[in-house]
């Protein structure tokens, strides 16, 4: 993606943003001009590298950071809210992309196991909310903030890493919907789906599973982390007048 100007002055917090999905979507808005804070779990180091590679931001009060976002502590959240508040003054750009998953054969109703069903609610749905709970003040101050649900294909075709996170997706876009009623008109709320993404995650399965999907699928490929944050960006350059809508970047695989 181009470099541009068109997010200068805007600070984004994006969670999860060390991961495959989450270093390519604080990468791109960066180049748009925001400033980003890099949100990680438990683990800094790939935060602290990927937001000392992030391009500049000339005239920024302060530039880009890596700070810890617990998405399942609700007064970590708002700790970290508060921080971005101190450093930077503003919030414009919330993108709750952590999320976990695992993959268990749909049949296998054993093999997802009470801990790891709460344990996806937590972080995928739960963790967005108390995301958004933490952040709507800043969000909120400018008239003009936006919240970007990182969802999935999963959410409507039922077809993903196990019944668990199929379903969490699903709640994600309909919280989404929700939000995006309750926050307007000074915060819009959408979700960007994509189908099966190019990540390290995906890299590790099967390959003959890999390409059968990517032949499937009508533009023949998988969604490459570039094309999910081209949406991010264009959610908050473009679709000014757009709340509460799912985004699909899945290349048509539903069609199929």
């Amino acid at each position: 993606m181009a470099a541009s100007s068109s997010l200068q002055g805007k600070v984004a917090v994006v969670t999860g943003g060390a991961g495959g999905l989450g270093s390519a979507i604080c990468r791109a808005l960066a180049s748009a001009g925001a400033t980003l804070v890099v949100g990680y779990g438990q683990s800094p180091e790939r935060a602290v590298t990927l937001a000392a590679e992030l391009p500049g931001v000339a005239g920024a009060v302060a530039g880009h950071v890596a700070l810890r976002a617990p998405v399942t502590d609700s007064a970590g959240m708002k700790a970290l809210a508060a921080e971005v508040e101190g450093r930077y003054g503003r919030c414009d750009v919330l993108v709750n992309c952590a999320g976990i998953t695992r993959f268990v054969a749909h049949p296998d109703l054993d093999g997802l196991d009470d801990e790891l069903i709460d344990r996806i609610f937590a972080v995928n749905v739960r963790g967005a909310f108390a995301s958004v709970r933490a952040f709507a003040p800043l969000l909120r101050r400018n008239g003009n903030g936006l919240v970007v649900n990182i969802s999935s294909i999963a959410a409507v075709t039922a077809m993903g890493s196990n019944i668990a996170y199929c379903a969490s997706k699903a709640a994600l876009d309909n919280m989404t919907r929700s939000l995006a009623r309750a926050l307007a008109p000074a915060i819009r709320v959408v979700s960007v789906s994509p189908g099966l993404s190019d990540t390290e995650f995906v890299r590790q399965l099967d390959q003959a599973w890999r390409d059968e999907q990517a032949e499937r699928t009508p533009l023949k490929g998988l969604a490459q982390p570039e094309h999910v944050a081209e949406a991010v960006v264009a959610a908050a350059t473009l679709l000014r007048f757009t709340t509460g809508a799912i985004i699909p970047v899945d290349g048509g695989r539903p069609l199929t």
